[in-house]
C-alpha cells in the first residue's frame, strides 16, 4: 500500500464544485506532483464527520470509518445505500495503527 502525507506544500490547489448537471458538491484537490483527487460529497462529509468527533471532543483521539451498507429501511430518506459509518473498532488500535502508518510514511519519503 503506497502511504502519501499531504503538507500544505503538497497541495497546489483544492476546489469545491457542483459538476454542470449535478446536485451535489465535489472536492477536488490537486498535489504540487500533478495528481488529482477529487471527492464525492458523500466522502466529504465522513470525512468531516470523522474530523469533527475527533477534533471537537476533549478527549477522544481517533475514529475509524468504514464501509457499510444501509438497507433502504434503516437510512434516512436521500443517503446512498453505500456509506462510511462508524465502526467498533476501540479507539486506541485505530490510533495505534495509523500512528505506525504515519511515521513509516514520513520515514519512508512519503510526506514528499
Amino acid at each position: 500500500m503506497a502511504v502519501k502525507v499531504l503538507k500544505n506544500q503538497d497541495v497546489k490547489r483544492v476546489v469545491a464544485f457542483i459538476p454542470r448537471g449535478h446536485r451535489h458538491v465535489r472536492l477536488a484537490i490537486e498535489t504540487s506532483w500533478g495528481d488529482v483527487i477529487i471527492l464525492q460529497q458523500a466522502v466529504v462529509d465522513a470525512v468531516l464527520r470523522a474530523y469533527a468527533q475527533v477534533a471537537a471532543h476533549p478527549v477522544r483521539r481517533g475514529v475509524e470509518l468504514r464501509l457499510a451498507r444501509i438497507g433502504k429501511e434503516l437510512r434516512k430518506e436521500g443517503f446512498a445505500e453505500w456509506q462510511l459509518v462508524e465502526s467498533s473498532r476501540p479507539e486506541d488500535d485505530v490510533v495505534e495503527e495509523l500512528t505506525r502508518t504515519y511515521l513509516d510514511a514520513l520515514l519512508k519519503g512519503g510526506g514528499h
